[in-house]
């Protein structure tokens, strides 16, 4: 009977000390949190491609929580973080004023924060990881103007109200429009979407005709200005993207639209992984970090 507990002791400390080590081992790999704004939007999935494959190559495991396009739930998904075990967080705000508060809700806790493509106009940062979207926005412009001899009627889309990416874009193209003698006749909000692209443009177009380019904040909602524009048989006007989707390359490629500024979100994603290497390791970092841009037309 001695002999029987005896085994049966040795049996249950081997299985504690095996779970103990699997324990061990599960808690030396070091968790990112990634919040991001909407995985309803091509650029958002690629940028999460990039973030989980540059991870899995460092070791790090990959936290993803999708917020909706709704900064409630982006305040969630980082109250929901915080009991996630991870070590730093990764955020994608929906929007740069309400996501100050989910970025005190992880300074509170003692959790780094790091975000990636939109700012957070509030909180504290580690870095911020974007293209320069201002930049980028008057690549846009002077592509248009190049284009039109820097006379004629623009129609501007714009994203989402408050976001970091819509506010730099806009601005970048607005002051390099105003160097030149076009006009901006029209100026809506389409929340980077596609459907909603489309259902602006077609209300724009009900007043307005003289158009002879239309520049959208990103791509999505080119493609949605470019049906409404294809509807009405206005196939002369020049459309302008931002984020280089597939689909919206593949416009640029059979001419439907002119051109679609790059961001590379599978690069932002590498880049935005590779800060937070160094920040894990101690390492310093620069407040931000730019991802290169480039315009793609057809020719």
């Amino acid at each position: 009977m001695k002999k029987f507990l005896s085994i049966i002791l040795i049996i249950i400390m081997s299985a504690m000390t095996l779970v103990g080590c699997q324990q061990k081992s599960d808690n030396s790999v070091k968790k990112i949190g990634f919040v991001v704004s909407t995985l309803n939007n091509p650029f958002f999935v690629d940028l999460k491609s990039g973030i989980e494959e540059r991870a899995k190559e460092l070791g790090y495991e990959v936290v993803v929580l999708d917020s909706q396009n709704d900064p409630a739930k982006e305040v969630s998904n980082m109250e929901d973080l915080t009991v996630k075990d991870v070590d730093i967080v990764l955020l994608n705000p929906v929007d740069s004023d309400s996501a100050v508060a989910s970025v005190m809700i992880a300074n509170n806790y003692e959790l780094p924060v790091v975000t990636v493509d939109r700012a957070a106009n509030g909180g504290e940062v580690v870095t911020h990881i974007a293209s320069d979207n201002a930049v980028g926005g008057s690549m846009a412009a002077q592509y248009l103007i190049d284009q039109l001899g820097g006379k004629g009627n623009i129609v501007e889309l714009e994203g989402t109200a408050g976001s970091s990416a819509a506010r730099d874009r806009g601005q970048g193209f607005d002051d390099k429009i105003a160097e030149s003698n076009m006009n901006i006749i029209a100026k809506q909000i389409a929340d980077f979407d596609r459907t909603q692209g489309l259902t602006v443009m077609e209300n724009i177009l009900q007043s307005k005709k003289d158009i002879d380019a239309v520049f959208a904040q990103n791509d999505e909602m080119a493609l949605g200005a470019q049906k409404a524009l294809e509807d009405m048989g206005m196939k002369d006007v020049l459309i302008v993207g931002f984020d280089a989707t597939d689909d919206a390359v593949e416009a640029v490629k059979n001419g439907t639209m002119a051109a679609t500024v790059a961001q590379q979100p599978l690069l932002i994603g590498e880049a935005a992984v590779n800060a937070i290497d160094k920040i894990l390791k101690g390492d310093k970092v620069d407040d931000f970090i730019p991802v290169e841009l480039k315009l793609i037309t057809r020719n």
